[in-house]
């Protein structure tokens, strides 16, 4: 009988409890029966896997003990098999509806067994509840906080059908240093699976982290939002190689297809295009003669060449410190001195100067700009080589060259359509210069939905960014709060819900929090501000002071926050530091605008100087700067509040000349909340989760 099967299974689980090692396959061996035969009975009773199954005695277990011990939620989590208490706490929170720190203040007569609580907030700029909201954030720091909206978890818009994750592979050769190889055969077929447009294909750095990983596949697949993982080893002895890969299916873990490749060294390029050509094909993926064409591509004749580009390559996608970034550049560099004509070998070459110009000459001018010779040098052996316009767009968007940047980007996405870099950059592109956030989102969604590494929640909170500067709350708060389930940080759920309350006082004791929390690089300028508009002048200086201190400390200038430490100053009375600090912000602005780089100035320097050049009179100056603004189509929801409660615009606040800027910044940012609006309903998207 079901039930009597059911709970035969639980009391297996609950008597391996602590055991975090305890799954599907273990679970089947109890039970007198194969892992598939569990699986498929699991599913016909419950419409569970074995895995999923197992996951829910463990938190049943531990809702039990947290209701009646006083042990630490990380206790519970390790009692109850989670050797995470990071992933115990997304895992309870997804199935339960709330964080198990909320465990002992819930009312357990609110929700059904079946029917996790929900906690509905609707978010607008003029329905924040302010009663009582001081309070409800400041709770919101410790990191165990998690609240829940009447979304679901981040998933993507498109169906996973053809999604594919491509795992680390094995090293099974008998060398222990031949894992660069098997990384290299695993880096290659993820490559080649890249360039088809019909299969979403999941980054190498968001699957890194399953090395060696004893997670089940259907775990995988939900944490990478994958229809399938591709497993496999690799083995190097002498001049014969052996490859052993399986596709999965996440869903019920069926081992879809598998195969053994025995060849000759000299044959690995034909296997690596073979096995991605097979996969696809076991995906019902469409593949083009040009994408065909791309997978088939041999990087070069020269093995002992393409043996030092892989040692290369490896070296540079495990770390980038300073001396990883020298010894990879030395293997590159010894790859193309045996072939010149390595493509991808000079696109890491130029990746490489990236760093370094990124790093240490950024800002300079002087310096022979390696980072578009390489790329070009790339290019100039192979057209299509996505990697080498990636470089060329991120460094045009350096200098300034948006167009450029943007073009670059596109040619990227083009031969790899699955290049989640390009889709980044081209939405910060977007939003930061073109002031286009339909686009900016549209990179944004592609980007997360083939990128689920250790930046991820940088990605999450750029969409909730970029929808809380078009003015969709609701939306950015989901991202927001998603953000925090991954990473724990509330800092920018927080300080979110202080810009859109519009209250002074919200605002200053969220920031002064936030500070108090050892935050305070970060928000230091931020709790300038709210002091100054909460009328803190004395606070707001010493502030103001500690923040000239940590510049000092780092060798930095404030740069956008100059002119906040001199209005600091001269409220205080100190004039003569108040006029120099003015001065620097003026000095600072037109050297950032006259260089134009996006990474420096964005559209604030305009503000700085029409703010400063208010303040000391020059109304004709102050019109200027803030007329290039609405000029340069910046209409973002932030913009608008930045000028509006600036306290240096003052003198000129009432002035028709100054209101009809305010009214056409305003009248621009509703013409773009509602594009976006458009645009979000035609995708389905209008709700964070595509409902």
């Amino acid at each position: 009988m079901p039930k009597e099967f059911i709970q035969k299974l639980t009391t297996l689980v609950e008597a391996n409890l602590a055991n975090e090692h305890f799954g599907p396959e273990e679970l089947a061996k109890e039970a007198g029966m194969s892992h598939s035969n569990l699986n498929r009975k699991l599913n016909t009773i419950s419409n569970q896997s074995a895995s999923q199954f197992i996951r829910e005695v463990r938190l049943k277990k531990a809702k039990e003990l947290l209701q009646n011990e006083e042990a630490t939620v990380a206790e519970i989590a390790y009692r109850v098999g989670f050797g995470s208490a990071t992933y115990f706490n997304k895992c309870f929170h997804e199935y339960f509806g709330y964080a198990p720190g909320e465990m002992r203040n819930h009312k357990p007569e609110m929700e059904t067994e079946n029917q996790p609580a929900e906690i509905t907030q609707k978010m607008s700029s003029k329905k924040i509840i302010l009663i009582g909201l001081v309070a409800g954030l400041l709770l919101l720091i410790p990191l165990g906080f998690f609240i829940v909206t009447k979304y679901s978890a981040y998933k993507t818009s498109d169906t996973k059908e053809k999604s594919i994750a491509v795992l680390p592979f094995k090293n099974m050769s008998i060398d222990s240093l031949n894992q660069y190889l098997a990384d290299g055969m695993m880096d290659a077929i993820l490559m080649n699976l890249s360039k088809i447009k019909d299969i979403r294909v999941i980054s190498r750095t968001s699957v890194e982290q399953y090395r060696g990983s004893d997670k089940s596949a259907e775990t995988i697949g939900r944490e990478q939002d994958v229809a399938y993982l591709l497993e496999g080893s690799f083995q190097k002895e002498e001049n014969q190689i052996r490859l052993i890969v399986q596709l999965i299916r996440t869903k019920d873990e069926h081992h879809v297809w598998s195969d053994n490749y025995d060849r000759k060294w000299e044959d690995i390029f034909a296997v690596q295009s073979e096995v991605a050509e097979k996969v696809a094909k076991e995906l019902q993926a469409a593949i083009t003669p040009e994408e065909k064409q791309l997978i088939r591509q041999v990087p070069t004749i020269n093995l002992t060449a393409y043996d030092y580009f892989q040692r290369g390559n490896d070296v540079f996608e495990g770390s980038k410190d300073s001396v990883s970034i020298e010894k990879a550049w030395h293997l590159f560099q010894k790859a193309l001195e045996l072939d010149s004509t390595i493509a991808l070998a000079y696109a890491r070459l130029a990746d490489i100067y990236l760093y370094k110009l990124y790093w240490k000459t950024y800002l300079s001018e002087d310096f022979l700009d390696s980072t578009l010779f390489f790329a070009n040098k790339a290019l100039s052996f192979d057209q299509k080589c996505s990697e080498a316009y990636v470089i060329k767009g991120i460094r045009y968007s350096q200098l300034g060259k948006a167009d450029l940047a943007i073009q670059e980007l596109n040619k990227a996405i083009k031969y790899n359509p699955n290049n989640h870099y390009a889709y980044r950059n081209l939405a910060f592109i977007y939003r930061e210069t073109q002031d286009d956030h339909v686009e900016g989102l549209k990179n944004l969604f592609e980007c997360a939905k083939r990128y689920r590494g250790k930046d991820f929640p940088f990605i999450l909170y750029q969409l909730g960014y970029s929808f809380w500067l078009v003015g969709y709350y609701e939306q950015a708060e989901h991202y927001f709060i998603e953000k925090l389930k991954l990473d724990g940080d509330s800092l920018f759920l927080l300080t979110f819900r202080a810009w859109i309350a519009e209250n002074p006082e919200v605002w200053y004791q969220v920031n002064k929090k936030v500070y108090e929390s050892g935050k305070e690089r970060f928000i230091i300028e931020d709790l300038i501000n709210s002091c100054l508009n909460s009328q803190r002048y004395r606070e707001a200086y010493d502030y103001a002071m500690k923040y000239v201190r940590l510049m000092k400390e780092d060798n930095e200038i404030p740069i956008h926050g100059t002119r906040i430490i001199g209005y600091a100053c001269w409220k205080v009375g100190k004039t003569e530091e108040a006029d120099y600090y003015f001065n620097l912000q003026k000095k600072i602005s037109l050297e950032s605008i006259e260089k134009g780089r996006l990474n420096t100035s964005r559209m604030i320097d305009y503000v700085d100087l029409a703010s400063v050049y208010a303040f000391q009179g020059d109304k004709e100056n102050a019109y200027k700067y803030l007329e290039e603004l609405y000029k340069k189509k910046v209409f973002g929801k932030w913009w608008t509040y930045l000028i509006k409660e600036d306290p240096l615009f003052n003198s000129i606040r009432n002035e028709p000349r100054y209101q009809a800027i305010i009214k056409h910044i305003e009248a621009g940012f509703q013409a773009e909340h509602e594009r976006v609006g458009k645009w979000l309903e035609e995708q389905g998207k209008l709700q964070p989760d595509g409902r």
